[in-house]
């Protein structure tokens, strides 16, 4: 019997949680073909069928349950394995897996890295980037180590830790004054919107909602580079996190108001309650809050 492919055992348990190849295909970013190949590979590996096609999706045969009940120890050895080697070790290394949304990406983790990079040479620490709940699935299922997500996060398996409130603020093209930015006087307004189910635009949408409004964006955007753009050249107006426009460059174009009455949302750190924390761990979570 030959060893245990650890990558492939991680598919093989995103195959039965998920209930199809071409989901955990979608979710890794692979083709289903080599999905299934690995499913292949780990199967003649453990001699066994480990999965089978039924009207339901896939499901994990007899032996597939075995494995999998053996899998959160597997997992949970490979852990403790690297604290171990960690905390043997005085520099800060090994790889973290981080996922964040589009904004964060550009205009909070930047610095972050850059620190990280300098500070500590050894660590290596991937992104990924996503809307709240994609991310929260992505920690959930062990494809990432942390994630910076906009609250409320429904999920009962991970450890939330707040780690800072951010405010909302209304912009416009640069000339364009507007006062008091409230519900009511820029319900009228043509707005450029974020994309709906995007945590982001379900907080602003609450937000006019409390006033017994409802608005119909304009125009809606997943990224906040192109909303800008759009406001900027005087196509509408939007309300957008203050990160994205805290630097003179970054609000170059542009009008920046406070909302009236102030919008807040709170980004927290999330985690699976069984991840060992590193010292990579520990100390992006330092510095994100």
């Amino acid at each position: 019997m030959t060893p245990l492919n650890l990558s492939h055992l991680a598919t093989f348990r995103l195959v039965v949680g998920r209930g199809s190849f071409s989901a955990a295909a979608d979710a890794l970013g692979l083709s289903q073909p080599a999905v299934s190949l690995q499913i292949r590979q780990l199967e003649q590996s453990v001699r066994a069928r480990l999965v089978e096609r039924t009207g339901r999706g896939v499901m994990a045969t007899a032996a597939g349950l075995v494995l999998l009940a053996h899998s959160d120890r597997i997992s949970h050895a490979v852990d403790d394995a690297m604290r171990a080697i960690s905390e043997v070790s005085q520099e800060v290394s090994g790889q973290v897996r981080v996922g964040t949304g589009a904004t964060a990406c550009i205009h909070l983790l930047p610095p972050v890295l850059h620190h990280l990079r300098k500070t500590y040479p050894l660590l290596q620490v991937g992104v990924m980037t996503g809307n709240t709940v994609d991310i929260v699935r992505a920690v959930e299922e062990n494809r990432l180590d942390l994630g910076l997500v906009t609250l409320p996060v429904s999920s009962r398996q991970l450890v939330v830790n707040h780690c800072r409130e951010e405010e909302f603020v209304f912009i416009c093209r640069a000339g364009d004054d507007i006062i008091a930015p409230s519900p009511d006087r820029l319900y009228s307004l043509p707005m450029i919107a974020f994309e709906a189910g995007s945590g982001t635009r379900i907080l602003i949408d609450n937000w006019f909602a409390a006033s017994g409004l409802t608005v119909t964006p304009m125009m809606e955007s997943g990224s906040i580079e192109a909303i800008k753009r759009l406001v900027k050249s005087g196509l509408g107006v939007s309300i957008v996190p203050q990160m994205s426009v805290a630097d003179a460059q970054d609000s170059e174009g542009l009008a920046v108001y406070s909302l009236t009455p102030v919008l807040h949302r709170q980004l927290a750190v999330v985690m699976r309650p069984d991840k060992i924390l590193s010292k990579g761990m520990a100390e992006i979570i330092r510095l994100l809050s």
